[in-house]
């Protein structure tokens, strides 16, 4: 039987529509990010992002799907790997396509340039200096894709933030204004990860509403409420964690934000603790979808989530989002190769994968996961245990005057030796 290595059988990507917390912390352990440096970066490429979008006149949805992009592109690659600001252009780059807001890379360098020189040293698109970087953002195009898994969809809370509000008779001029900045603000966040749209609207109409001292009545949970949360698919600890992450936003990097530096600390602050009391008295968790037994899910322990993954739900309707987990990739939905298995705590590297192998995308998990255990039945190790009876000499028994006598049938051809030694004699 020939011991020739068949083809590799190739590693299988499914699209991520939701990252959870758990998973977000898990990718972040992965590629050896930490929270500082990952605030940082975070912070610095979203508010690129959206001073491009501005300086080109590009409209939100864009902003949106360019920060998703960017977002998810971090989780997989290093920050040694690429410069935080060619990977702002890239993501907005990408989603211009996606959004049919179309920009040429040239057109996107020479804003993000112009935004910063003088008059006199403005230029235009076709510059050959802009020839380089645009290369490189067209490269890292690809990978933006990849990060993704090639999922094309995008989630807008400002259409329906902008229908809440006029639903709940809210101030338009006050409350809708600030959510519309929050809704921004929350792009700083991973939470358009984690929640989907009508999460994230509720919850910036909320913190709004809490901002200017309006009664929240009709949009929270109660007799008076104009909103029904099981029609939209939405629970309170979802809202709830959109808005304790809004809250870590304002409060720690308050400057870095739209709506942080229009109020008073002191008021985010009060709101912090109003929800931490809504949190303790009706123990919701810090975050929703914290694998069972976590014991970081509480808000007191809330500094580094856990890496075990879990079968998990984002909202009351949603579908399922627990794809199989790949043992050489910090996601949930890559279904990896099981002719290589690794650790949890060693992943492969992302960028490597497609050296050696082939790369496929799926968009149905269930056809991911039937076929990854078709390619198991040929990577199954079995293994047959069976008794065989072997015959094995007695012992040798010591004798007293210090001669080895073997016992039994020995003891028998130990004599016949003697009686010959004697004829010789």
């Amino acid at each position: 039987m020939s011991d020739a290595v068949g083809p590799h059988p190739s590693f299988i990507e499914v699209r991520k529509p939701y990252i959870f917390e758990h998973q977000l912390r898990h990718a972040m352990d992965a590629i050896g990010m930490t929270e500082a440096k990952d605030t940082l970066l975070r912070l610095q490429g979203i508010d690129y992002i959206n001073e491009v979008r501005l300086a080109l006149n590009m409209p939100i949805r864009t902003f949106n799907t360019a920060a998703v992009y960017y977002h998810k592109f971090r989780l997989v690659h290093s920050d040694q790997e690429y410069g935080w600001a060619d990977a702002a252009l890239a993501a907005l780059f990408t989603a211009s396509k996606i959004e049919d807001t179309l920009k040429k890379s040239r057109d996107i360098l020479c804003a993000a340039h112009n935004m910063k020189a003088s008059p006199a040293d403005q230029l235009s698109a076709d510059d050959p200096i802009f020839e380089d970087r645009a290369k490189i953002i067209i490269g890292m195009e690809r990978l933006m894709l990849e990060a993704s898994g090639f999922d094309f969809t995008s989630r807008h809370p400002q259409d329906i933030l902008v229908k809440f509000c006029k639903h709940a008779r809210l101030p338009k001029d006050t409350v809708g204004n600030t959510a519309w900045n929050m809704a921004i603000d929350l792009y700083r966040t991973f939470a358009p990860l984690k929640q989907q749209r009508a999460v994230q609207a509720l919850a910036c109409l909320e913190l709004s509403a809490r901002l200017h001292d309006i009664d929240i009545d009709s949009i929270a949970p109660g007799p008076s409420c104009s909103f029904n949360y099981k029609t939209w698919a939405v629970d309170r600890q979802g809202i709830m964690e959109t808005l304790l992450d809004l809250l870590d936003l304002y409060t720690h990097n308050r400057s870095a934000t739209t709506v942080g530096p229009k109020h008073d600390l002191d008021a985010f602050i009060t709101i912090r603790i109003t929800m931490n009391q809504e949190v303790s008295a009706n123990s919701l968790p810090r975050y929703t979808q914290a694998p069972p037994g976590d014991e970081n899910a509480s808000l007191a322990k809330a500094e580094k989530a856990s890496p075990f993954t879990a079968t998990v739900t984002n909202g009351i309707k949603r579908a399922a989002n627990g794809h199989p987990k790949s043992k050489s990739s910090p996601f949930l939905s890559h279904v990896s190769n099981p002719a290589t298995p690794a650790s949890p705590s060693t992943p492969a590297p992302v960028g490597l994968r497609g050296q050696n192998s082939t790369v496929r995308f799926m968009f149905d998990p269930m056809r991911a996961g039937e076929e990854k255990e078709e390619v198991d039945r040929y990577f199954r190790v079995e293994e047959e245990e069976y008794e065989v009876e072997v015959e094995v000499e007695r012992p040798v028994r010591v004798s007293g005057n210090g001669n080895g006598v073997r016992s039994g049938g020995g003891a028998e051809k130990e004599k016949e030796r003697e009686r010959e030694r004697e004829r010789e004699r």
